[in-house]
């Protein structure tokens, strides 16, 4: 039976409107919409309690027994509706404050019910707020008698009276009825190997588990089928494009690299970089398209790799682009580049937003005429008008900014598709890499640059800042410049945080002798790139800023970050915010400014920072503490298809089987034409028909 067809609004329970609500705030719209809805946490309902044995440590509880009377309490909105029940020996007060009229229609005294909810002391006696109550035969005819399922719902979907309950008592008679009939999704040879549970077994344990062990076996199964799912479609298409696509070959390393590695290199390469660039040679000598995805901290030297690469392709006579995404970074990789190239005689171009029209023009002819080398710009690269002579390299520097049809433009700027360079300086959990970069390979650049000291991060309280200001006069008075970011442009009645415009204040106030920017998102772009400039160039010493410093100039003089209210901000934010400074020889700090009153995770947090400087150790630190949800906005289209049950952050090692298998399989059949896998590729059409898959791109 193929329940995508079947629409929701035809299941006993639902109807036009909710099946509305359902397709509005959840994307449900088809019974197996329904079916793949699973749900978050479970509730065991196994047991009654008896209401002697209630203690204040306990989450839920579930009891039987009969209503006494019902009370009356207060007036007009303040009023709220008591009820006396026991269980045959004791009493405990049930408790209303909305929905009375409701309350005292529906449930009589002198019927058996079932209470189920969470106790809490009042004046020294137990009651339970708002309970969920059914008769003895709901209850046994809704099938609670072992884990109870509770289901995400919207504040909206309440309203309409379709929460989490309701939900339930909708799947349930329909699980009823699934003896069999859910069409199998995997192999059987899969099945097999890995001892998993059919999927109609999956579904029905899924929603109402026999007990915990079939409900283990249940999300093991369905955990396993969308991380290979996610792998095979991955993966299948990795092999489609290195079919399809053959790479320009750069065939041998000629003047321009051998020049520049011998008389122009501003210091000796690490080994990291000297690794990379070999697995970057290989590649682009290969005959197949380069996707490679180049990893590292901010301040090890990505920039200088991908120009070595740009100088691969120009010695073999092709042009070569880098795409930033602000102008802020492309201007910083133009003067970085142009810098590091000298007098060698390439030709190097800036395009951006800000570029006059008839510089544009001018820019355009050198680029048909093959006359410029390297071109790097923002987004304005992917308009229809740049016209290269011979693109054969694309380098994108923080490529999860760019979104996945921008940066398919890129494909278009040759006859046959240029090798891509992804950078990233926010280091990518290895689950979530597998999973948002599976199609590309990866290099790691894991050492900074020689004479790099790494940076001491320090962790202090507001009682500190008499310390701290000392601390901030030293440093300026050895020459040094500091940032100040907070997390507010104005003062929030909600928050009490520091915020940007009282802090620039107090700063002028405590340093009159200094010279301070100031800058947020909220300032004009020509007043921003001012006060930006004027930190760069030393006429000012203090920066006071928000986080639009996180990804911004490169400034090796200033040697202090210091982050206000530090627990508003994740480990992600925190670190890439740190690799502000650090950029020079001198020895750089970074102070993590607090409340006393810290959550034990933030607490982690900033123990976290102040241990370690290795950004890999801190995104698998931060995957932990948040979950896969949207670390530092590397979470986007990337993803083949939707995670429902599996989750990246626990699921590692299963994610790893997956792709393993994925991977066997198509090493066995690269068409997935052999019978048996006929499965599979049904499964992936079906897949892909949900979901806008950009699999061929990187």
């Amino acid at each position: 039976m193929d329940f995508s067809m079947q629409d929701i609004k035809y299941l006993p329970g639902v109807g036009p409107k909710r099946a509305e609500l359902f397709a509005k705030e959840l994307g449900i719209r088809s019974v197996e919409d329904l079916l793949y809805h699973f749900p978050y946490k479970y509730v065991d309902r196994s047991r009654f309690y008896y209401l002697h044995e209630i203690s204040g440590n306990m989450p839920f509880i579930q009891i039987r027994g009969q209503i006494l009377r019902f009370e009356k309490i207060g007036e007009g909105p303040t009023q709220r509706l008591s009820a006396i029940f026991s269980d045959g020996n004791d009493t405990i007060e049930l408790v209303w404050f909305k929905g009375i009229k409701f309350i005292l229609e529906k449930y009589k005294t002198g019927i058996e019910y079932v209470v189920f909810g969470k106790p809490a002391a009042f004046n020294g006696k137990y009651n339970i707020v708002h309970p969920d109550i059914e008769t003895l035969s709901q209850y046994n005819s809704a099938g609670q008698t072992g884990l109870q399922p509770f289901y995400n719902t919207t504040e909206k979907m309440k309203t309409g009276f379709l929460n989490s309950k309701s939900i339930q008592k909708i799947i349930f008679p329909f699980i009823q009825q699934l003896k069999t009939g859910v069409p199998e999704t995997l192999p059987a040879y899969i099945l097999k190997k890995f001892a998993l549970m059919n999927l109609t077994e999956s579904i029905i344990n899924v929603h109402f588990p026999k007990n915990a062990y079939a409900l283990n076996k249940a999300r093991q199964r369905l955990k396993f089928e969308e991380l290979f799912y996610i792998q095979l479609s991955i993966l299948r298409q990795t092999k489609w494009r290195e079919q399809n696509f053959s790479g320009f070959v750069f065939a041998h390393i000629g003047h321009y690299f051998n020049t520049f590695f011998k008389d122009y290199l501003p210091f000796e390469l690490t080994g990291a970089q000297k690794r990379v660039l070999r697995e970057i040679r290989t590649d682009v000598g290969s005959g197949r398209q380069m996707n490679r995805l180049l990893q590292g901290d901010v301040g090890s030297g990505k920039t200088l790799v991908a120009l070595m690469a740009m100088l691969m392709a120009i010695d073999n006579g092709y042009q070569a682009a880098l795409m930033a995404p602000t102008e802020i970074l492309a201007n910083q990789h133009y003067e970085t580049i142009c810098n590091f190239l000298g007098d060698l005689g390439i030709n190097v171009a800036l395009l951006t937003g800000s570029t006059r029209p008839k510089a544009r023009e001018e820019l355009h002819a050198r680029l048909r005429s093959g006359e410029l080398n390297i071109l790097i710009g923002t987004h304005a690269l992917i308009e229809d008008v740049v016209k290269f002579s011979n693109l054969g390299l694309v380098v994108i520097d923080e490529q999860h900014r760019f979104g996945v049809k921008q940066r398919s433009e890129l494909w278009k700027k040759n006859v046959q598709p240029p090798h891509i360079l992804v950078m990233t300086a926010t280091p990518i959990p290895r689950t979530l890499a597998m999973t948002l970069y599976g199609d590309l390979r990866v290099s790691v650049i894991d050492e900074l640059p020689p004479g790099r000291k790494p940076i001491q991060t320090f962790h202090y309280y507001q009682n500190k800042r008499q310390t701290l200001n000392q601390f901030i006069a030293k440093q300026v008075n050895a020459g040094r410049q500091v940032y100040i970011v907070y997390p507010l442009i104005q003062e929030s009645e909600n928050m009490d945080l520091q915020d940007l415009e009282n802090g620039y204040e107090y700063i002028r106030e405590v340093f009159p002798q200094y010279k301070i920017s100031k800058v947020h998102g909220k300032l004009k772009a020509a007043e921003k790139d001012y006060q930006m400039q004027q930190f760069v160039s030393g006429a000012t010493q203090i920066m006071v800023a928000t986080t639009v410093i996180e990804v911004g100039v490169n400034i090796p003089n200033a040697s202090v970050m210091i982050i206000e209210n530090a627990e508003r901000f994740g480990l992600a934010q925190l670190h890439q915010l740190r690799g502000r400074v650090g950029r020079g020889a001198e020895q750089s700090y970074c102070i993590l400014l607090t409340g006393y009153k810290l959550a034990s995770d933030t607490r982690k947090r900033m123990d976290i920072m102040v241990k370690s400087n290795d950004g890999f150790e801190i995104s698998e630190a931060d995957l932990q503490l948040r979950g896969p949800g949207d670390i530092d906005g590397t979470i986007q289209s990337g993803m083949p298809f939707e995670l429902k049950i599996a989750n990246l952050a626990q699921d590692g090692k299963m994610l790893e089987i997956a792709r393993r298998t994925a991977d066997e399989i198509l090493q066995d059949d690269a068409t997935l034409s052999k019978p048996e896998n006929n499965i599979l590729v049904a499964r992936l059409k079906k897949l892909n028909n949900k979901s806008s898959i950009w699999g061929i791109i990187s």
